[in-house]
């Protein structure tokens, strides 16, 4: 796909499952023609119950409903939760949906990692926040912060082309419906995919010439932060002129290595005038960027290797300065009042330790790519989860 930005587009950040479930939901329940959802996770919980009801009743007053699901993320899901869907209509798909090798998932990488809705070509969400319950703050102490975009207008016919063009190999047919091209608002967006084929970097591309461009500030929020080295020397560069870095990263980690990763590389970035935050409060899921007063980002893809080098992923790339204003606010209140800032004198402790450390995560982290490559189950691969038969079983195990 043609990477091109599309003028004329109306926006809305979503914060966390309390904003962005309900509206989802109600539009997933407005819909008339057509619902389209990829998602990674889908728990079996209050949150992915009320998707799948969504969902039927979409598919049983004749919307067209395709859900399509990573094999990893959402591996637990049970035989009943799909047949309850595909017997109603709802087509569910499961990407790369390998079997257990000795007991053990072989999928560990190249994930749908990509969060899209898109309703009847009018409208669509995009972000990083999955369908389970820990995405709400009455999940306790360890609910994530996360964010998501609603849009309108021309950029989601690019976005509605993303998804049938991963549902292409399971779809009967070309679908009738012509997204709308109409103008919704003022925002110019782009979407940028990551693949496994043609567009294997063009996430990163768009950070790197964001970074190389400014002027004035950068801020990123990210879960997982362990770019590598051209970022790293873009961010160190913008300090280096003059523009105001701040990075916040994850201080209440779900995921204790990811913290242990980002910290390798504070010391580096420090002693550039780089200020360096974690948020405290929850666990930080966010994938969210802006650079000066009209560049955002909101979508999938962390800033690691994973998402820079693995992961199918989408963001939207934003020139919006209302946009922008309104993410920057809200991410200096979470800075404000729910980070510690990181002190280059507190990382200089210790260090004789972790340079020869960060030496060889560099060089393993260059290499993972390749080095992923060699485990099965790795291909774009969706299959098909067909209505439960009386005589055949629904799934097995290891293709939930």
């Amino acid at each position: 796909m043609k990477r091109q930005w599309r003028d004329g587009n109306r926006i809305e950040l979503l914060i966390n499952g309390e904003e962005y479930f309900p509206r989802v939901f109600e539009c997933i329940r407005a819909a008339t023609r057509e619902v389209l959802v990829e998602t990674f996770i889908i728990f079996e919980d209050k949150v992915g119950h009320e998707l799948r009801e969504v969902l039927i009743e979409a598919a049983q007053r004749g919307v067209r409903v395709e859900l399509a699901f990573d094999g990893y993320g959402t591996a637990d899901l049970g035989e009943e939760f799909i047949a309850s869907m595909t017997s109603a209509g709802v087509r569910v798909h499961a990407f790369d949906p390998s079997p257990r090798l000795l007991g053990m998932r072989t999928n560990l990488f190249r994930r749908l990692h990509r969060k899209i809705v898109v309703i009847d070509g009018e409208m669509a969400f995009v972000g990083g926040i999955n369908y389970s319950a820990d995405h709400l703050a009455d999940f306790g102490p360890m609910a994530k912060q996360d964010y998501a975009v609603e849009v309108s207008g021309p950029v989601v016919a690019d976005l509605r082309r993303s998804s049938l063009r991963l549902l292409s190999q399971v779809l009967d047919g070309p679908s009738e419906i012509r997204p709308t091209a109409r103008s919704t608002g003022q925002a110019r967006i782009l979407l940028v995919e990551r693949d496994n084929n043609r567009h294997t970097t063009d996430i990163e591309q768009q950070y790197l010439a964001a970074f190389r461009g400014a002027r004035s500030r950068v801020v990123v929020a990210n879960a997982y932060f362990f770019p590598g080295y051209r970022l790293l020397r873009e961010l160190r560069n913008a300090a280096r002129r003059g523009v105001k870095v701040q990075l916040i990263l994850q201080g209440q980690p779900d995921m204790l290595w990811a913290q242990v990763f980002s910290r390798l590389l504070y010391k580096y970035l420090l002693r550039e005038g780089v200020t360096i935050y974690e948020y405290c409060k929850r666990p930080l899921h966010g994938k969210v960027a802006l650079v000066d007063e009209e560049w955002s980002t909101v979508g999938s893809s962390n800033l690691d290797p994973l998402s820079l080098a693995l992961n199918l992923e989408a963001n939207l790339f934003v020139r919006d300065r209302a946009f922008n204003q309104y993410l920057h606010r809200h991410l200096e209140q979470l800075a404000t009042e729910h980070c510690k800032s990181i002190s280059l004198e507190r990382m200089v402790r210790g260090y004789w330790w972790r340079a020869p450390l960060i030496f060889l995560c560099f060089h393993f982290i260059r290499r993972f790519p390749a080095i992923a490559g060699w485990f099965p189950a790795h291909r774009p691969n969706l299959e098909s989860q067909h209505p439960a038969k009386d005589e055949e079983p629904h799934l097995d195990e290891g293709k939930t």
